[in-house]
């Protein structure tokens, strides 16, 4: 058996961190002394020992870690470690995408000493917006729900033998934005006017045009909402976006394209 330090020194963890995984019941030690109070561990426990500290850096919580470790079945572990494994993934693009985001605000920065340089990069213009022939899903939803109610559009729009025109949209009624609970429409345009659940109809509108991943798209509505202001107009109904160009072109994030729209008034 080792001693506490012994097996400090082996496995590479603080004294103190061991005290914190015995009390929450992630890694005892194999025997207490009951006069002295020192703690021992096996060898078996610095197998252990070591595969917490790997699952720790695959991003698991303690608590995720002890659950998993009592779990003993294989399959749940392997299953377990498959999703996160996509979930790291999924990070590692959002890293990748915020990085290139920095470089080209360092680029305008570096270019012209404004560091809201990247602000005076859209074009606005005021425009009618067409009527839209649309389906419509209006859910108090979060952004990482589209999928399921885009879904649910299309799986619809099949079984009434609908024909896409090609639009797809979501439309912001409330007047705070929350990610995981706002009041969302989402759209998606048919030919078949007879069977939508609503026309969309053309409006005067600020527009602008956003390229690149949809986290850096609150930078389009503050270059609009700042034109808007500074040209005489006002808000005349809820904004909506339409997603032009998208992963399902087969484009990486940064050539996305997504128009967005400001129902005005003078």
């Amino acid at each position: 058996m080792f001693t506490v330090g012994e097996f400090s020194r082996i496995c590479q963890v603080s004294i103190k961190t061991l005290h914190h995984y015995d009390r929450i019941g992630l890694l005892a030690p194999l025997k207490v002394d009951p006069f002295s109070g020192y703690r021992y561990y096996g060898q078996q426990q610095v197998e252990k020992m070591l595969l917490i500290g790997r699952m720790k850096r695959y991003g698991f919580s303690l608590e995720d870690i002890r659950l998993l470790l009592e779990c003993g079945d294989n399959r749940v572990l392997f299953s377990k470690l498959c999703q996160q494994k996509e979930k790291l993934k999924t990070q590692k693009q959002e890293m990748e995408l915020i990085i290139n985001e920095l470089s080209a605000h360092l680029q305008d920065f570096e270019r012209t000493g404004d560091i809201m340089a990247y602000q005076k990069n859209y074009e606005i213009t005021v425009t009618t917006a067409p009527d839209r022939i649309v389906l419509a899903s209006r859910q108090v939803m979060g952004v990482k729900d589209f999928g399921t109610y885009y879904s649910s559009l299309y799986e619809r729009m099949a079984k009434e033998h609908l024909t896409p025109d090609g639009m797809r949209g979501a439309v912001y009624y409330d007047d705070e934005f929350k990610p995981e609970s706002t009041d969302i429409e989402l759209i998606v345009g048919i030919r078949e006017k007879e069977k939508a659940d609503k026309v969309m109809k053309g409006q005067l509108c600020a527009k602008t045009v956003h390229k690149g991943p949809y986290s850096s798209l609150p930078d389009a509505y503050g270059a609009l909402t700042a034109w808007i202001s500074e040209n005489g107009y006002s808000w005349a109904g809820a904004p909506y976006e339409i997603y032009v160009k998208t992963q399902f072109d087969h484009l990486s994030p940064e050539d996305w394209e997504t128009e967005v729209y400001f129902p005005v008034s003078r």
